[in-house]
């Protein structure tokens, strides 16, 4: 590890609003400064549950290049009242208040890196927060009147226990169904449901309109996907599906097919095509789509997402 705490960037910028967790003002920094004062340490401060103190250098922290700077840091305080092996993710920021602008300097990693806190490691900062020859130029306004004040926020990353696994599955076993549509020119309802079929471990159902839905009425057979027994599923559910919806030609021609992708959810349970194929190509008897008044619908998934949660 490299001696210099600023070795992976830093990132500086403006900001009206005061820090959020602790304040630590300084008088009389020049005194401070002279008396070759190596460190002063703060009180402590708790953010997330832990004790948190300052750590600030007024001339650099010598023994990580931070000579002709001050350098702060954020110390994690208590350990021993912590349990074995103890473990504290943090991202934080200092501030440094420009008195002149009434603004803040803010001081952060410039990757927004996530510091490990542990038994051997239980401060991190910046050796170079600012060099000493800006944060005592008086048109900066970082001091005013031989004092400063300088603050930290501190953001615990905890981690909760629960995630997902998304997995993405093609041609899932048994992932054809096949649909037999008998007495297909006496139907005289506007739309039929298949049975439920389970493909990719989910439950689904064909809708056919066989004279169209109303954007295809007497024009199109129209033909859809859906989600079967969706209020099983859990809260706010979706998943991913690419699909091939076909009438199978009987007579050995080409089938009529269409391909398709949707993210099925509560608000789209239902996905496929309000124009499927044309009622003259389809009635046509010469087409070999219906025989012996039978209609054969299949669906085939190609892809589906799986997702499994975990806690």
């Amino acid at each position: 590890m490299s001696n210099n705490d600023d070795a992976v960037g830093v990132l500086r910028t403006i900001r009206d609003a005061q820090t959020a967790h602790y304040l630590l003002k300084i008088e009389s920094f020049s005194i401070l400064s002279e008396e070759k004062i190596e460190k002063y340490e703060s009180d402590d401060f708790e953010v997330g549950g832990y004790k948190w103190g300052l750590c600030f250098y007024p001339n650099g922290n010598k023994k990580r290049n931070g000579d002709g700077h001050i350098s702060l840091y954020l110390v994690i305080r208590d350990t021993d009242k912590l349990p074995q092996g103890w473990e504290v993710n943090v991202q934080f920021k200092f501030f440094v208040f420009d008195h002149i602008r009434d603004k803040y300097l803010t001081i952060q990693d410039a990757d927004g890196r996530t510091r490990r806190y542990h038994q051997m490691r239980t401060e991190w900062g910046f050796s170079k927060l600012l060099s000493l020859d800006t944060f005592e130029e008086s048109s900066n306004g970082y001091l005013l009147d031989d004092s400063c004040l300088l603050g930290v926020e501190v953001f615990v990353v905890r981690y909760a226990g629960k995630g997902e696994c998304l997995s993405m599955i093609k041609e899932p076993k048994g992932n054809t169904y096949t649909w037999k549509v008998d007495n297909f020119s006496a139907i005289s309802v506007q739309s039929l449901s298949s049975e439920s079929f389970k493909i990719g471990g989910q439950n689904w159902n064909l809708f056919l309109y066989p004279k169209g839905n109303e954007k295809a009425k007497d024009k199109s057979l129209s033909l859809f996907i859906s989600v079967a027994d969706s209020e099983e599923l859990p809260l706010n559910w979706k998943f991913y599906t690419s699909f091939k919806l076909r009438v199978r030609n009987q007579d050995g021609g080409i089938h009529e097919e269409g391909q398709d992708s949707n993210w099925f959810s509560d608000s789209r349970k239902t996905w496929g095509y309000p124009n499927f194929m044309l009622l003259s190509d389809l009635t046509d008897k010469s087409s070999g789509f219906i025989v012996k008044d039978t209609l054969i619908i299949e669906v085939e998934i190609l892809v589906m997402s799986v997702v499994k949660y975990f806690s």
